[in-house]
């Protein structure tokens, strides 16, 4: 073929493409429809693992995985918003790794919301101002987020889905050479990830901490000689060019993201759940509470404990386990711990993220 008929062809495949895209959209939106009386949510996890899975299975390339999810991501999110466009409210500002998370997980035809706090992220869903949040809950480099556990004491809402977002910092700047930087902003956070590479990199070069990493790219896009770490999504943004990527020292840093809201996912078969107790402050009753899912061989992958603020020297538990809360041996290990607890809250089975 000719480079026209390749052309040609292309155009056809893509008329094709839209066609199908809408008789898709228009499908979703006669299940909606059929569903409303019903259905309270719109965000289903379990159903868009499902279409993952399958979708995948049948990718044989040139296109990789995550080019198709990254593809069907946007097609569900659309045909998401033909029903409803969710409000969705994120760690801010707009830019940062809680806003990536948010996309990656909502597609581009949500309404996202950038708040100031974790809390408010909270409050924003239980004041039915947004449908779902994302907050961070563990990070692989620094641990795990406490005001976002802290939370949980107060709030009703449940954890629907969680989302591993990786962290890879670049350097953003208007300088066409490392060597013309003279001060450098940054969050705390990148700083300490990226310790190496500066100091091999930029050594003695001022730096000067900013609120976010979004914040850190606004301020140098205004200041001369500058630059900042910061997401390709904040260099978007500000206009700044990368200068380098991929500077963090940990390659495999990954932050975990809770989506909350009040949905039950249904079991996948490849879940997890998240439970929050408290046991009386005596010795082996948290170990006793633990053999619950040592009994019925159900696997934790955290353990975290926080101060209860009801009384000095008491702690509330946070853990995750796998399986979900209807699967036979969780759900006898979960009334097994109840037994052994002063209190007990399942925070939400959801699908496991990979």
């Amino acid at each position: 073929m000719s480079l026209p008929e390749w052309r040609k062809e292309i155009d056809r495949i893509d008329e094709q493409v839209v066609q199908l895209l809408n008789r898709r959209a228009d499908l979703a939106l006669q299940i909606g429809h059929a569903n409303s009386s019903t259905r309270s949510h719109y965000y289903t996890p379990e159903r868009e693992q499902s279409i993952y899975k399958k979708l995948l299975g049948h990718n044989n390339g040139p296109l990789g995985n995550d080019a198709i999810r990254a593809i069907y991501r946007e097609v569900i999110s659309a045909c998401r918003a033909l029903e409803k466009p969710l409000g969705v409210a994120f760690l801010g500002p707009e830019g940062t790794f809680s806003h990536l998370a948010a996309l990656a997980r909502f597609g581009s035809s949500a309404q996202l919301s950038p708040v100031s706090s974790i809390s408010e992220v909270f409050s924003q869903i239980e004041r039915g101002e947004c449908d779902y949040g994302v907050v961070p809950v563990e990070n692989s480099w620094a641990g795990v987020v406490p005001e976002t556990l802290d939370s949980f004491m107060t709030s009703n809402l449940r954890v629907v889905s969680e989302i591993f977002q990786p962290i890879h910092h670049n350097l953003l700047s208007k300088c066409d050479q490392i060597e013309k930087i003279t001060k450098l902003y940054s969050h705390f956070q990148p700083l300490g990830q990226c310790q190496k590479w500066l100091q091999n990199h930029m050594p003695g070069v001022e730096t000067v901490e900013a609120s976010s990493t979004s914040r850190a790219a606004e301020l140098a896009a205004e200041d001369e000689g500058s630059a900042a770490i910061a997401t390709t999504l904040a260099a978007e943004r500000t206009g700044l060019p990368v200068l380098c990527s991929h500077i963090e020292d940990n390659p495999s840093n990954r932050t975990r993201f809770l989506i909350l809201g009040y949905n039950e996912p249904e079991p996948t078969g490849k879940d997890k759940t998240s439970i929050m107790f408290a046991v009386h402050n005596r010795a082996g009753e948290l170990v006793q509470a633990l053999k619950a899912f040592e009994k019925y061989d159900v696997n934790l992958t955290m353990i975290e404990s926080r101060p209860a603020r009801t009384e000095a020297w008491q702690y509330l538990f946070y853990i995750d386990a796998q399986g979900h809360s209807r699967d036979l041996p969780v759900s006898k290990a979960l009334e097994q711990l109840k037994q052994l607890t002063l209190f007990m809250r399942t925070l939400g089975s959801y699908p496991e993220s990979s």
